[in-house]
């Protein structure tokens, strides 16, 4: 009975050693994440004061309004950023995957973009501004022909200062953060003319 005990005792305690190793074990780096999957960070949201997650978007950030860029704020960015790349599209567009805004190198101190950014190519603090679905730098709202389309403002926090000009399109942007893509947050709005 003592031996029984005692084996029962040594395979208990080699199990908690091998769940130890396990939790202890490093995790893979996010960076080897694509664009589209995105890194990983629990904490790290984007939102706005204009509107709350699967919300209507306010007329005035469309074409039925001044159609300004909305604000946005976001936190707990993970360790190592170096700089942000904001994407918003619509994939509801008749025509597919429409482009909205394209805005990257915001710096890592950065952590809001105010109500109506510049559609310059280039900003002061060094961000640049890629090309819309219009062919234009900068934001331009949304404009649905018809039916209720969705609005994906998605963020993302790198691990570098992306060598992109300002006027890049989506794909040269989605392919300059291969690798770099430390966490992704979004926030969806919805808007019907």
């Amino acid at each position: 009975m003592v031996k029984y005990l005692m084996l029962t005792i040594a395979c208990l305690a080699a199990s908690l050693s091998i769940a130890t190793c396990q939790l202890a074990a490093p995790r893979a780096p996010l960076s080897t994440a694509t664009p589209e999957q995105g890194g990983e960070s629990m904490a790290f949201q984007l939102s706005s004061s204009a509107f709350a997650q699967g919300q209507p978007i306010p007329p005035q950030y469309t074409c039925r309004g001044k159609d300004v860029s909305p604000p946005l704020n976001w936190s707990d960015a993970p360790a190592g950023t170096q700089s942000f790349a904001l994407i918003c599209d619509d994939p509801d567009a008749p025509a597919g995957d429409w482009v909205h805004w394209l805005i990257y190198n915001l710096p890592a101190a950065t952590h809001s973009l105010p109500e109506g950014v510049p559609t310059d190519g280039q900003l002061p603090d060094g961000s640049r501004q890629g090309l819309n679905g219009w062919g234009q730098t900068g934001y331009r709202g949304p404009c649905p022909p018809s039916g209720t389309h969705r609005y994906f403002f998605k963020l993302y926090a790198l691990d570098t200062v992306l060598n992109l000009p300002p006027g890049a399109t989506k794909q040269q942007l989605l392919k300059a953060m291969e690798g770099h893509i430390l966490a992704r947050t979004e926030l969806m709005g919805t808007f019907r003319k």
